[in-house]
């Protein structure tokens, strides 16, 4: 009832639509229900003989009936599509609000998330709101009103066979109480499985090169065919209660219809119940029973939509850990200095990731995190941008919490050019202006050279209209990054964030991304992650981190001459590429 209520909140924006759908139902309902009537009236007329009065009557009745079954028609066109234009528009709706909310949910709801199951969340489990507001509750609706309807008419015939219709009643209704109890679970572990299978589908689609170069083909394939087979024998759990449910209501319903027959020709034989009366009350019976049929198929539809709506709810329920506090104002435009105090933070309790971290970086300078992997710099980075909350302690900007800024203000101050490079399957231009979408094309340009990318890019045939493929992938690594800092520079924001923005790429491309921060430095401020020790020697600030703890802060001469962890960081990179021919 709770996500009825829920989803019934949300559909009261198409109630026009389901307003004229619930008309035409009723206006549909009344038809049925008086077309038996006039069957009945033409069967009584022939019955006492036929003569001119009475063939003009059956004419007459001919002519309504047929009048009838017109309007059926039409109501019934009222009923599907209005029913059906109001649930697809509710279905839009739930899945672009699915949407907005996994896009303002923090990271860490991600994190044992796969990709595919909330994409079957948002695309597959919302289609089920369709069978829950274009079939099952029209249905309902046109059921419960036949059901009164036939009562009414079936006690206005004769009341001792209507009682005797009534007979199956509460054991088709405890039978389909048990029904729902036993399959829900059932659908819903089918949509779960479902969205395993979506899951699997995404990772190795994504990682089809991966497959294909160590030549994991038949393993895949076997994990993708169990995940598949998982959903299909959930289903036929499912389906199998069902199976059973649906003949049982049948035949319930069968011994209903054999008392009636049998009572109604004692009655016929005792009490000279009109042959009319007993050709009404069949027609009529077929109508009462045929709602009370129709709960198993119901029953099976609801409990499926119901399981669908579950699992959107926990994404549409999903607390928002982080959100603007009621106080928090605009940042407006920063000037970019950022200092932590006393900050620590864990992804899970008792297993801290930063203790007791303090430094100032004043706007416009450059501060340096190095330190091994997994040690906490990444998380730094991201407590700046508020995707993540400090366990305790405070971040400032320009002194001001960031806490007292809203996300919006706080993030349009911050571009971050990550490692793992994201780079939307468009063009190279959409990419670098993605930020800042009315861009013109020579701001655009500013900022690839900006980036030392535009001799790249003026190098490909189709320029900066050259689609990069999914992810980037038509692009080199190091190319990837130059575009991401062109992306970052177009969009001027005065904190810059860079997670090892040289990683990944030869000593050639690592010159042209720090001739490219170069080129910032002093103008924003920047935030680097490096384990190329060569990439920060001239930061204002460089931190050491190690295990969550700031162990060294200075500038690079000050810390080699130090002699510390950083000092001997240097000195095997030093060595290194002293080995290598480079330095």
């Amino acid at each position: 009832m709770k996500i009825l209520l829920k989803l019934s909140r949300e559909a009261l924006r198409y109630k026009k639509l389901y307003v004229l759908a619930i008309l035409s139902t009723l206006c549909l309902t009344g038809v049925n229900l008086i077309a038996p009537r006039v069957l009945s009236g033409m069967t009584g007329l022939v019955e006492g003989g036929v003569t001119e009065v009475e063939m003009v009557h059956i004419l007459w009745l001919t002519g309504a009936l047929v009048g009838l079954y017109l309007l059926r028609i039409l109501f019934r066109f009222g009923s599907n599509y209005m029913a059906h234009k109001a649930a697809w528009f509710l279905v839009g709706d739930l899945r672009t609000k699915t949407y907005d909310k996994l896009q303002r949910l923090h990271l860490g709801f991600f994190h044992d998330k796969q990709t595919g199951d909330l994409m079957s969340r948002v695309v597959n489990d919302t289609r089920d709101f369709e069978l829950l507001y274009a079939h099952i509750i029209p249905d309902i609706l046109t059921n419960i009103v036949t059901f009164v309807g036939v009562v009414a008419v079936l006690l206005s015939i004769n009341v001792q066979l209507a009682l005797i219709t009534a007979i199956p009643l509460p054991l088709i209704l405890a039978s389909g109480f048990v029904f729902s109890k036993k399959v829900r679970p059932y659908f819903r572990a089918s949509q779960e499985k479902m969205g395993e299978l979506n899951g699997k589908l995404q990772d190795n689609i994504s990682g089809i090169h991966e497959i294909q170069a160590f030549g994991r083909e038949n393993y895949e394939s076997g994990k993708v065919n169990g995940k598949n087979f998982d959903h299909i024998h959930a289903m036929l759990t499912a389906l199998r209660i069902s199976a059973v449910f649906h003949p049982s209501v049948e035949f319930i319903s069968s011994i209903g219809t054999v008392l009636v027959v049998g009572f109604g020709g004692y009655l016929a034989m005792t009490t000279n119940l009109p042959v009319a009366d007993i050709v009404a009350f069949m027609l009529y019976l077929g109508m009462f029973y045929g709602p009370v049929a129709g709960l198993a198929n119901l029953l099976e539809s609801t409990q499926q939509a119901l399981a669908g709506a579950e699992r959107v709810m926990t994404i549409l329920d999903a607390p928002l850990e982080i959100a603007d506090r009621e106080d928090a104002v605009d940042a407006g435009r920063v000037e970019g200095s950022i200092a932590f105090e006393h900050v620590s933070f864990a992804y899970q309790e008792g297993q801290p990731v930063l203790e007791d971290v303090s430094f100032r970086c004043g706007a416009g300078k450059m501060l340096a995190l190095v330190g091994p992997t997994g040690v906490g710099k990444t998380t730094l980075t991201q407590l700046i941008s508020r995707f993540y909350e400090p366990t305790s302690g405070r971040i400032l900007i320009d002194g001001k919490d960031i806490q007292d800024m809203t996300i919006e203000s706080l993030r349009r101050n911050i571009s971050p050019v990550l490692q793992d490079t994201f780079l939307f399957n468009g063009t190279i231009a959409e990419n670098i202006g993605y930020a800042v979408p009315e861009a013109s094309s020579e701001e655009i340009e500013a900022a690839a050279k900006a980036a030392n990318i535009h001799e790249d890019i003026a190098a490909m045939p189709e320029g900066y209209d050259t689609l990069v493929g999914e992810r980037g992938l038509r692009l080199s690594g190091g190319q990837k990054q130059r575009v991401a800092i062109a992306r970052a520079i177009l969009r001027k924001s005065p904190i810059i964030i860079l997670d090892e923005a040289t990683a990944s790429v030869d000593v050639e491309t690592e010159q042209q991304i720090q001739k490219a921060i170069a080129g910032i430095a002093g103008t924003r401020t920047i935030v680097a992650i490096a384990h190329r020790l060569s990439t920060i020697r001239n930061a204002d600030m460089i931190l050491v981190i190690e295990e969550g703890r700031v162990a060294e802060v200075g500038t690079h001469d000050e810390l080699v001459a130090r002699g510390g962890a950083y000092a001997r960081m240097n000195a095997i990179q030093t060595a290194a590429a002293t080995q290598a021919g480079i330095a």
